[in-house]
């Protein structure tokens, strides 16, 4: 009973000192968009011109790009306020940053947050995608810091949880953050994402979308005002100069009690399904995993989010070592002939360790963040950075062979060699030929658009018949003369999106299209069409990821966490099997039954048919 009572005075004393205060809520600002700078600038006039408000919370999509110089204008701006900010990144500031989401950490100082006021905890957690497209995903490393603060957080303390995205199946893994403050004292979610005032309820938790910042087809953007009173939380739009509107949106605060209703979940009947494959291990890393993992006879190793490189038992799934860079890796590791990880960080720098134990046997400096993979051919390693410069180096010592700086935009994926030539796309409309021995440039190609958004930079080509085949985001496969870089032939039959893969005697290109079918064309130099089509039936699919043959079976991956097998000349499945709900990267086929996969959640999982 006393215990009880001490729980009521707790309850009391918390809700009394959570009144009266306001707090400015902007998101989706968009700076290096045509008005974005202009309008944040407004915005942070005219919070500042107000006296009654406590702190700004901005929620997303602060820069168009998540360029270095779009981050370092938006921190300019907002450090004008004359109040305590507090901000987190948007699909927009790390699907496509040239570092993968580490400028916005080192401008910002983080990208998730938690403080407390009158009594409330704000809790602010970031959200993908980082580099790959892909759904919004909440990061392993967040999900594993929110667990932290929510252990530390009293059961009676109210919470307000900021994301960029709702709290929604925008998301491929919303229900780890309701299901968690579902447990809580949590009054209300706030996002941004959507551009426009909307109310919510995820599953009992009531949710607010804000205005973008931007004034679109307006004459001046425009932003939200919170005022936190004693049992109500009241949204009102305010524009730069003008009166407060009156409020759109109010919450009632009060101790939240869940409904207890089922709700839609991940569901994973596919395994049952198909179960003649079965993982032998699976290992959890506690940040994203958002690039393919290398193996040798004992090792398996991949990096994450957070910088670390892990090198696992292959048997097992054991850690063995691990490495520490200074920056978030994206760039899937090789290893080369001479028992050397070689790979490139958020940090600048290319790496190579030591296989056995994971010490440092060299590092070569970029001057930006090194999210391209390499690939190596005989003593030489080949490697993009976002610093515009495609390299040559030495396996054993890394030092430069040769480098080629005239790259537009960021290089991102994975090198193709062919013919004497070294062959990759970037975020700068181009796909690249360079002379294999000299790096000089034999020709490049673009798709025609303008936009970098269509860029084949995510694209792995691949090669046969002296024919070059390639599928950007125009979802549009291309041959291109090998020689030349002529365009052969475009075909937007079958809307194949990024994801390609050669079969293995190369009479075929396979493709994964965006919704249900994988489809195949004939490796010829005329377009002939799409020689078959197979529906797999997988939904809708918008990652990027290379389809791999191997003994008459063709593999791929989904966004949502599933692997396929199906058999090309049947053309039906063999097998599914689910991982969790989150991108699958390209995974490696070790034989026709093992495959060793990775998801952007941080599972690695050595995956056996039976």
């Amino acid at each position: 009973m006393k215990n009880f009572f001490i729980a009521i005075l707790l309850l009391i004393a918390n809700f009394s000192y959570a009144q009266n205060f306001k707090y400015a809520f902007v998101t989706d600002t968009h700076v290096g968009t045509a008005t974005g700078e202009e309008d944040l600038r407004r915005t942070v006039a005219d919070i500042n011109s107000q006296t009654d408000i406590n702190f700004v919370l901005v929620t997303g999509d602060i820069t168009e790009m998540g360029t270095n110089e779009e981050l370092k204008l938006a921190k300019e701006i907002l450090a004008g306020l004359n109040k305590k900010f507090y901000v987190i990144p948007g699909n927009h500031d790390t699907g496509w940053s040239e570092s993968g989401g580490v400028s916005f950490i080192r401008e910002f100082g983080y990208d998730k947050f938690t403080f407390d006021y009158n009594g409330y905890r704000f809790i602010a957690c970031a959200s993908g995608p980082y580099v790959r497209m892909s759904d919004g995903h909440i990061p392993r490393d967040a999900t594993v810091w929110l667990d932290s603060v929510l252990n530390k957080t009293p059961k009676s303390m109210p919470i307000i949880y900021i994301n960029h995205y709702p709290l929604d199946n925008s998301l491929d893994n919303w229900y780890e953050a309701i299901d968690r403050l579902k447990k809580k004292n949590i009054q209300y979610s706030i996002c941004g994402h959507g551009h426009q005032n909307k109310a919510y309820n995820f599953e009992g938790i009531q949710g607010t979308m804000g205005r973008s910042n931007l004034r679109a087809k307006d004459s001046i953007g425009g932003y939200n005002i919170v005022t936190m009173n004693k049992d109500t939380a009241y949204f009102a739009t305010k524009k730069p100069t003008e009166a407060l509107m009156p409020a759109w949106r109010k919450i009632s605060l009060k101790t939240f009690v869940s409904d207890g209703k089922t709700y839609e979940r991940p569901e994973f009947a596919i395994n049952q399904k198909y179960n003649i494959v079965k993982p032998v291990w699976t290992y959890h890393s506690n940040a994203n995993v958002v690039n393919t993992p290398a193996y040798s006879n004992d090792l398996v190793v991949f990096g994450n989010s957070i910088g670390l490189i892990e090198a696992l038992n292959r048997k097992t799934g054991k850690p063995v070592w691990t490495y520490r860079t200074q920056g978030a890796i994206y760039s899937s590791p090789i290893i080369s002939a001479d028992k050397l990880v070689i790979f490139g960080s958020g940090d600048g720098n290319i790496y190579a360790l030591n296989l056995k134990d994971g010490k440092l046997v060299w590092k070569t400096a970029a001057k930006k963040s090194v999210l391209g993979s390499p690939i190596v051919e005989g003593k030489t390693v080949f490697i993009g950075a976002s610093d515009n410069t495609f390299k040559a180096l030495a396996v054993k010592t890394g030092k430069l062979k040769w480098q080629f700086a005239d790259v537009e935009g960021t290089i991102v994926g994975k090198p193709l060699i062919y013919q004497g030539k070294i062959i990759f796309g970037s975020w700068g409309r181009h796909l690249y030929a360079l002379d294999i021995n000299t790096g000089a440039l034999l020709w490049k190609w673009n798709n025609g658009h303008a936009n970098r958004m269509f860029s084949p930079a995510m694209a792995t080509p691949v090669a046969a018949n002296n024919t070059i085949y390639i599928a950007a985001p125009d979802r549009v496969l291309t041959a291109i003369d090998a020689t030349t870089g002529q365009t052969l032939w475009r075909n937007n039959e079958a809307k194949v999106r990024e994801s390609i893969g050669l079969s293995a005697d190369s009479t075929l290109v396979y493709g994964k299209t965006m919704q249900d079918e994988i489809v195949a064309y004939k490796t010829t130099r005329t377009n002939e069409g799409v020689a078959w089509k197979y529906n797999a039936g997988y939904g809708y699919e918008h990652t990027p990821s290379d389809l791999v043959e191997k003994n008459g079976k063709l593999f791929f991956g989904t966004k949502n966490g599933t692997i396929y097998c199906i058999s090309p000349k049947e053309q039906k499945t063999l097998w599914a099997h689910k991982i969790d709900n989150s991108m699958v990267n390209t995974f490696k086929v070790i034989d026709d039954k093992t495959l060793l996969i990775s998801t952007m959640d941080g599972k690695v999982t050595l995956l056996k048919e039976l």
